[in-house]
């Protein structure tokens, strides 16, 4: 290689070129794939298919389970991204002072964030089920009858919201606890010198420099809670019917319980505009926000 190339800026260029292979091969290929899947009635494991146009669009906006499943992404995904970051705010603001066993409690709130949700669910799943469960076991001490929290579609998909954020909560907590600890004290200090109270500092010097920590937090929890998979599985199975389903299973129930592999790329490419419009929009919000306190 010439010695002028070698010693050019432009040389790291090809540095890039490894990742963007295997960005090309694993992400941009199948992605392309999957567009070109939902313009056809593949079933999945077949060498032919058909192309059949608009019409697994026009089947997905008219299909009622469709509009359900909306709905349970967007509790998921708002609702769990939204309680992680309240209680994990709480458990930062506390685990931040100078208090006993502190190293201690930070693990044993964050350790859930370490289990597969997939086994978190099936652990939960013990605690909530209708026969035998150990939460139905204490109500019959007082009721005579058990509480159906997993097959009522009217609470199956907050109780796995409630599942998702507590195994989660430890995520927005350490980012939070990051954003804490970067605050220099002195701040806090001439605040108080003014005579600012501990709600006055948290407001106006601790909030507005935690908003870099906050934004990176709350789009990686809506994130995880708009595409959740393991836990709905493991708890439920998105029944009873789809009344507990999200996008994710709603697509993994087609391809390989369906074998209707090209209504189940259309349902991942709604569930891919979905995440991409609402994720870029809280960026959008909250890096406006940091502008705006800065």
């Amino acid at each position: 290689m010439p010695e002028k190339l070698r010693n050019s800026p432009a040389w790291l260029n090809l540095l890039y070129v490894p990742a963007l292979l295997l960005f090309g091969l694993f992400i941009l290929y199948p992605f392309i794939r999957g567009l070109m899947y939902s313009f056809t009635n593949w079933d999945g494991y077949s060498q032919t298919f058909k192309w059949i146009g608009l019409s697994n669009y026009r089947r997905m906006f008219s299909d009622p389970d469709v509009a359900r499943v909306i709905r349970n992404t967007f509790i998921y995904g708002l609702g769990s991204a939204l309680l992680q970051n309240i209680i994990g705010l709480a458990y930062a603001l506390f685990l931040n002072q100078n208090i006993r066993m502190r190293a201690l409690t930070r693990t044993i709130i964050y350790l859930p964030a370490i289990i597969s949700p997939l086994i978190m669910g099936y652990i939960w799943y013990f605690f909530f089920q209708y026969n035998g469960g150990a939460i139905n076991d204490i109500i019959l001490l007082f009721a005579d009858e058990p509480v159906n929290l997993l097959g009522d579609p009217d609470t199956n998909v907050w109780m796995i919201t409630i599942v998702n954020t507590y195994q989660f909560l430890g995520v927005a907590m350490v980012i939070l606890l990051a954003g804490l600890q970067v605050i220099p004290k002195e701040f806090h200090e001439a605040a108080t010198i003014d005579g600012a109270g501990t709600l006055s500092r948290f407001r106006h010097v601790t909030w507005p420099l935690l908003a870099p920590a906050v934004t990176v937090s709350v789009v990686l929890n809506v994130i995880g809670g708009l595409k959740l998979f393991d836990v709905i599985t493991a708890m439920t199975n998105s029944g009873p019917g789809y009344s507990s389903a999200s996008l994710s299973t709603l697509m993994y129930q087609l391809y390989f319980g369906r074998q209707d592999a090209g209504y189940a790329a259309t349902i991942g490419n709604l569930m891919f505009v979905i995440i991409s419009v609402v994720s870029f929009t809280f960026l959008f919000y909250l890096k406006r926000r940091e502008t705006s306190l800065a």
